[in-house]
């Protein structure tokens, strides 16, 4: 069973920065595909990034420059480092991983259906 723990969400102006955490189940950062997702009131679940077993990456292109996902497989943590964040950015974010493969595939990373364990979200407020 994977579990998963988000942490660092919390309120930023404009500009601000932000790192959250996802604290997981022992091997699962470096057995499977894990993703960030954020969810804004109203709206779809939308993949922000992800990255895979040997470290690649993918990004949605309104973050890429300015969010990094990383991981530290000692500590069993998944990272996205959020900087210059706008408003725009403000929504619940949650971890994933995917549980099955070690690769993120390019056309699916960004599916929430590729996901079978979730966190229970960490709020992200950008105030103008």
């Amino acid at each position: 069973q994977v579990e998963l723990v988000e942490s660092g969400g919390g309120s930023v102006t404009a500009g601000g920065s932000l790192r959250l955490s996802c604290a997981a189940s022992l091997y699962t950062t470096s057995r499977y595909c894990l993703g960030w997702f954020r969810q804004a009131p109203g709206k779809q679940p939308e993949g922000v990034a992800a990255i895979d077993s040997d470290n690649t990456t993918n990004y949605q292109s309104s973050v890429k420059g300015r969010f990094t996902i990383s991981k530290d497989n000692a500590k069993n943590t998944l990272y996205l480092q959020m900087n210059s964040l706008k408003p725009e950015d403000s929504a619940m974010y949650y971890c994933a991983a995917d549980g099955v493969t070690s690769d993120c595939y390019s056309g699916s990373w960004a599916s929430a259906y590729e996901y079978n364990y979730w966190g229970q979200g960490t709020q992200v407020t950008v105030s103008s």
